[in-house]
């Protein structure tokens, strides 16, 4: 059975939610737990500043993601959304990698695709 295009387009859209901005992540969490690990006691004082320099990290990844999220293809964004923020804690650092990662991974793909240029074959003719 066919279904018509625009059926499809809106079974489409339902599973791949269009996502046009960077989320808002509570980073307060992982913050607090990465400054605790890294501390003697809960009432080592460094704490304090390893949870604000985490939470300064975390701002910066965002103003990157936000330059860079136009160029993220939308399912990449849906489904590394919902990895970033299952389980509880939410990090921008972690949605960022998983982007590039499905980027990245999605190039060599590509790349394999194509003539490999090493091979002595690649540009012989016969």
């Amino acid at each position: 059975m066919m279904l018509p295009s625009a059926l499809l387009l809106s079974v489409h859209q339902l599973v791949t939610p269009v996502v046009d901005n960077v989320p808002v992540l509570n980073v307060e969490p992982v913050c607090q737990g990465i400054a605790q690990q890294g501390g003697s006691s809960y009432h080592d004082p460094e704490i304090a500043k390893e949870k604000k320099d985490c939470l300064q990290s975390e701002k910066q990844v965002r103003e990157e993601l936000v330059k860079q999220w136009s160029s993220f293809p939308a399912t990449d964004k849906s489904t590394c959304i919902r990895e970033a923020t299952m389980g509880g804690d939410s990090s921008y650092t972690e949605l960022l990698t998983c982007l590039e990662m499905a980027r990245d991974v999605r190039d060599l793909g590509n790349e394999s695709n194509g003539p490999d240029i090493a091979s002595p074959r690649a540009g012989s003719r016969r």
